[in-house]
């Protein structure tokens, strides 16, 4: 899987670092980046949470191709 990120979306609430801190990290200004495109297996969980506890929908999930 792929978690990417519409970084104009994002509004630095932050909630996506708290359930997937090993793929997702916050800037100066409290705006997330996500630190590799590709998930691990491991990760898909916590990627999911990441995804379904942003407020303005700026993560998806793709299938790997």
């Amino acid at each position: 899987m792929k978690l990417l990120l519409d970084a104009t979306l994002c509004q630095g609430y932050g909630v996506c670092q708290e359930k997937a801190p090993a793929q997702i990290e916050l800037d100066d200004f409290g705006y997330a980046a996500v630190l590799a495109t590709e998930v691990p297996a491991d990760g898909e969980a916590a990627a999911a949470a990441a995804v379904a506890a942003c407020p303005n929908r700026a993560l998806r999930l793709e299938p790997q191709r």
